[in-house]
C-alpha cells in the first residue's frame, strides 16, 4: 500500500481535500466523526473540505494521515503535562523533551511515548504475575484429578489423567490490556525510532483477543496494593484502546475512524473538576456530587425530564453560616480571554448559582483557559429586584505548568469562596 499523505491542521481550522485522497470508506468514517462532533467534512468544488473542531489528534484513513494539532488554549509542547494532569497521572519524562511540530510526530506519538514509558517501568521492576487455571491431560498426577473428566473421556483409564493445576504467570488481564494497547500505538506512531522501542516492549507484554476485550478487562480491573502500581500504564492504555477520550473524560461511542482523537473540552472539564477541588482544599471545602437530591430537574414538558449539572460542586465551610454552602463551578473551552461571556453561558449559570447557592449569596464560577496569564473578573447581573448572581470568570493560565496555575488559583481562593473560615 502506498505511503499515506500527510495532512495537518489545527483546531478550527479547514483544509482541501482531493476527491480522490478519500475513499468511500473514509468518508463513511469520517460522517461518523461528524455525528459525534469531532469534525466537519463538506463537499466542495475540488473535493472535499474537511474543518477541525476542537478535538486534536490523529485520523488514520486509508490514503491520508490527518494530524489536528491544538493551536487554540493549550501548545503542543504543554498538551501532555495537562493531560496527565486531568487524569491524575505521573507526568511522562521522555515525552516533555518531544514537541508537537517536530517532523512529522504529532499528540498520538506523545501518547504512545507516556505508555511505553510507563511499561518499561513494569518490565524492569518484574510483570506482575497470578494464579491462572489450566486444564490439560498429563502422564503424572500434577495438580488436582478432575474425576469427572477422568470418568467420563477415559472410562477409568490411568495412563493418560485429566488435571487442574493453578500456575504463577504473567498472562493475566493487568498485562494483557497493556500488550494489546502497545499494538495498537504501533499502528498510530510515525516515529521510527518510537515504533522500534514499542515493539521491542510488546514482546513482553502477553495480549487480549482484541481491543474491545482489553477494553472491558479494564473497566473490570479493580486496583490494590497488588496493581496499583499498573494505574499510570492502563490510563494511557484506555486512551489508546478508545481511540478518543478516556473513561474519565469521555467515552467514545461514534469514532469508527483509525487513530488517536481527544475532545479537548472533555479535558478542560477534567482539568477544572481537579483544579477547583485543590484549591478549595485548604480552605476545608470539597466536591460533591451535583446529581440526586442536588439536581436541577425540569419536569412537566413534553418528553421525558432534563437536568442542570455543573462541572463541579462544592462544598465550602461558612464562618458565618450553620451551614456549609455550595458553589457551581463550570468550565468553558472558550474563547473568554478575547471576548465576553455569553447570554447562554450566563443564563446557565445563573439557574446553577439559583439552584446551589444561598439565596443572599448566589455566586458562581466559570473557569476558561487563558493562553498567556491568568485573569480574574467578576460580573454582576442585577434586575429591578436587585442582585441576580455575581459570577466570576477566572481565566487559566494555559501556557504555564498545571502546578502553577493551580497554585495561582488556591492564592485567588479568598477572592472566589469567600473568606477562610480559620
Amino acid at each position: 500500500m502506498p505511503e499515506r499523505t500527510e495532512v495537518r491542521l489545527g483546531e478550527y481550522q479547514s483544509v482541501p481535500l482531493d476527491i480522490e485522497q478519500l475513499t468511500s470508506r473514509d468518508i463513511g468514517r469520517l460522517h461518523a466523526l461528524q455525528a459525534g462532533g469531532h469534525l466537519t467534512l463538506r463537499p466542495d468544488r475540488s473535493g472535499w473540505r474537511l474543518r477541525a473542531d476542537s478535538s486534536v489528534g490523529v485520523l488514520i484513513l486509508d490514503r491520508v494521515r490527518i494530524v489536528i494539532e491544538p493551536k487554540f488554549a493549550i501548545p503542543g509542547e504543554r498538551l501532555m503535562s495537562w493531560l496527565a494532569y486531568a487524569l491524575n497521572a505521573p507526568t511522562p519524562v521522555r515525552t516533555m523533551s518531544r514537541h508537537w511540530a517536530t517532523g512529522p510526530e504529532g499528540y498520538a506519538d506523545l501518547v504512545a511515548a507516556a505508555l511505553l514509558e510507563q511499561c518499561e517501568r513494569l518490565v524492569r521492576e518484574g510483570l506482575r504475575r497470578d494464579y491462572v487455571r489450566h486444564q490439560s491431560v498429563e502422564p503424572v498426577l500434577r495438580g488436582r484429578l478432575d474425576f469427572a473428566a477422568q470418568a467420563t473421556r477415559r472410562y477409568g483409564q490411568l495412563d493418560q489423567l485429566h488435571i487442574r493445576t493453578f500456575d504463577r504467570e504473567t498472562d493475566i488481564w493487568d498485562n494483557r490490556v497493556l500488550g494489546t494497547a502497545l499494538r495498537v500505538a504501533l499502528t498510530v506512531t510515525s516515529g521510527s525510532d518510537l515504533a522500534r522501542d514499542l515493539h521491542g516492549i510488546a514482546g513482553a507484554f502477553p495480549r487480549a483477543a482484541t481491543p474491545d476485550a482489553a477494553l472491558r478487562a479494564l473497566d473490570r480491573i479493580r486496583y490494590t496494593r497488588l496493581n496499583a502500581r499498573y494505574r499510570p500504564a492502563h490510563t494511557w492504555a484506555r486512551l489508546l484502546l478508545r481511540g478518543g477520550g478516556v473513561t474519565d473524560l469521555l467515552t467514545d461511542l461514534g469514532s469508527t475512524a483509525d487513530g488517536l482523537l481527544l475532545p479537548m473540552p472533555a479535558l478542560w472539564e477534567a482539568v477544572v473538576r481537579r483544579l477547583g477541588a485543590e484549591a478549595a482544599a485548604p480552605r476545608g471545602g470539597h466536591a460533591v456530587p451535583s446529581r440526586g437530591e442536588r439536581g436541577i430537574t425540569v419536569r412537566g414538558d413534553l418528553g421525558n425530564a432534563s437536568t442542570f449539572r455543573p462541572d463541579l460542586l462544592l462544598s465550602l465551610p461558612a464562618p458565618d453560616r450553620p451551614h456549609r454552602t455550595l458553589l457551581p463551578v463550570d468550565a468553558k473551552y472558550k474563547r473568554y480571554d478575547r471576548h465576553g461571556v455569553s447570554a447562554a453561558d450566563i443564563h446557565q449559570l445563573l439557574t446553577y448559582s439559583a439552584g446551589y447557592a444561598p439565596a443572599d449569596a448566589p455566586n458562581a464560577v466559570i473557569v476558561h483557559p487563558q493562553p498567556g496569564g491568568p485573569a480574574h473578573r467578576v460580573l454582576r447581573v442585577d434586575g429591578s429586584r436587585g442582585r441576580l448572581g455575581t459570577l466570576h470568570v477566572i481565566g487559566v493560565d494555559t501556557h504555564a505548568p498545571p502546578q502553577r496555575a493551580a497554585a495561582w488559583l488556591t492564592e485567588r481562593a479568598a477572592s472566589v469562596f469567600g473568606p477562610s473560615p480559620h
